[in-house]
């Protein structure tokens, strides 16, 4: 494989062993970004000087033989909304063009402590509320396998320049499957791990300190290996917990394909999901029985799926209302008290949401919790859910309306988009991590991933699944044309 497809793991060894230059490598791969990246335009603010410099001092580091971390010398890019000093953060909002923060998001400090190369950051919707990646600052971002789709959101800049061989390592946030459905859409992987392992400071809007309900930050990359390094570098407790409480992650709960009890879920009556995502799906679930893995596809949670739903998008849409301006605020107020009884569209449990009373929050926070210990008792018997990341594939280009009027075709009928965040907040509103990992192929050619969902805190469990397809049944593929 090209170098420039190598995992981050690969490329710090070459540089360990001294078979390429922290430098000749960045310069690598800012050469790629001059010549492939006006085709997809993943990413779009750079610091290049900065990061010169940084890939000298770390040449002039290892000759001195003090390597500063696991990944010393990888060139990577970030995600457009975490901060980084030298660059700016917008969130892909034009009024924020001209933020530029004064300090580093503390992840890009750990991250920088692990020894990357930050050299620029990557394309994201506005308000990081889609799952396409375009904005009127920054213009759009396109899939390296179909220019004419979308290569996810929010962080679908990341995945694109991850699968293009832009960078060599990447991380994103997910609270909408943000970074599951961007891997998912672009052959690569992702991991939303479980809530509040990554401390999420200095990726928020100006001023935004608080943690959020249901966000997390994870890495993205193109190997399960790479999630691992990643996840271990960015995880751990802020500054302001870590007198009290320290991160210790369990172990991976098998280590063999034959060992990992599976439960399989294809779809569901709340999102119904396409049978070229579904096959793909089955076929993983397949490979493992042939593995002599436990496989069970009736196996799930004592949920009501549909209630499950309804309680993630109240959560999700409370969780960011406090985005909304007093007259924003003040015109849903006015919307929701004129909505039918039994209007359960999601523009309505949206708008009912964003003006939601504390006590009414507070009602919803107490079945979530309800939820996470139905969730708990699933895992006494099972490792993994195995489902899918989205509806579908990557669809076409779509920026008409509101996104929750857009459409997309699933099994040859048109659906609401928003309908598939049910993939993301199936897990995601009770905390559990989730990877993302590739899965193979659409007859058409689009990339396909599976997610693995495990137990609260099982992250390794699940990015260890991932490292054993990566290794026996479907690892990153490069899409044509980047060579």
């Amino acid at each position: 494989m090209d170098v420039a497809f190598e995992s981050a793991k690969s490329l710090a060894s070459l540089i360990r062993r001294r078979k390429i230059g922290c430098l000749e490598l960045l310069d690598l791969y800012i050469a790629r970004m001059e010549k492939h990246n006006p085709r997809i335009n993943a990413i779009v603010t750079t610091d290049l000087d900065a990061a010169r410099k940084r890939a000298r001092a770390a040449d002039a580091a290892l000759r001195k033989g003090q390597p500063w971390g696991p990944l010393h010398g990888v060139p990577m890019t970030i995600k457009e909304s975490y901060d980084v000093t030298g660059m700016p953060t917008t969130w892909g909002v034009p009024a924020l063009k001209g933020n530029l923060p004064t300090r580093n998001a503390l992840t890009v400090d750990r991250l920088l402590g692990a020894g990357v190369i930050l050299f620029g950051k990557t394309n994201v919707p506005i308000y990081l509320a889609d799952y396409q990646s375009y904005n009127e600052i920054y213009g759009t971002t396109n899939n390296p396998w179909d220019l004419s789709r979308s290569p996810g959101g929010s962080s679908g800049g990341s995945a694109a320049a991850l699968a293009a061989g832009l960078t060599g390592i990447e991380a994103g946030s997910d609270i909408g499957s943000s970074i599951r459905n961007p891997a998912h859409y672009c052959g690569v992987y992702g991991h939303k791990p479980s809530y509040g392992v990554v401390p999420p400071r200095g990726q928020a809007l100006p001023g935004k300190i608080a943690p959020s309900d249901i966000n997390v930050l994870g890495p993205m990359a193109r190997s399960a290996d790479d999630l691992a390094l990643g996840l271990a570098a960015m995880a751990g407790p802020d500054e302001i917990d870590a007198e009290g409480w320290r991160l210790e992650l369990p172990p991976p709960r098998r280590r063999a394909l034959r060992d990992f009890r599976v439960a399989v879920m294809l779809t569901d009556p709340v999102s119904e999901v396409d049978a070229e995502v579904q096959d793909r799906i089955q076929a993983v679930a397949d490979f493992l029985a042939r593995r002599r893995a436990k496989v069970s596809d009736r196996a799930r949670p004592d949920v009501d799926t549909a209630e499950s739903h309804r309680i993630y998008v109240q959560l999700l849409r409370s969780a960011t209302s406090g985005r909304l301006t007093p007259a924003e605020a003040e015109a849903d107020r006015e919307t929701a008290a004129r909505l039918a009884p039994g209007d359960e569209s999601y523009y309505a449990r949206m708008v009912r949401a964003n003006t939601l009373s504390h006590r009414e929050w507070l009602a919803t926070n107490e079945a979530r919790h309800q939820l996470r210990w139905k969730w708990v008792e699933f895992f006494r018997d099972w490792d993994v859910l195995l489902c899918p990341v989205a509806a579908t594939a990557a669809f076409p280009h779509d920026h008409a309306g509101e996104r929750y009027q857009r459409t997309i075709a699933v099994n040859g009928r048109r659906v609401p988009t928003v309908d598939q965040l049910f993939w993301a907040g199936l897990s995601g509103v009770v905390f559990l991590p989730g990877t993302s990992a590739p899965a193979g192929f659409t007859p058409g050619g689009l990339p396909v991933g599976v997610q693995i969902v495990g137990p609260q805190y099982g992250d390794r469990t699940t990015i260890e699944l991932a490292r054993l397809l990566e290794r026996e049944f479907q690892a990153f593929v490069p899409p044509p044309g980047f060579e």
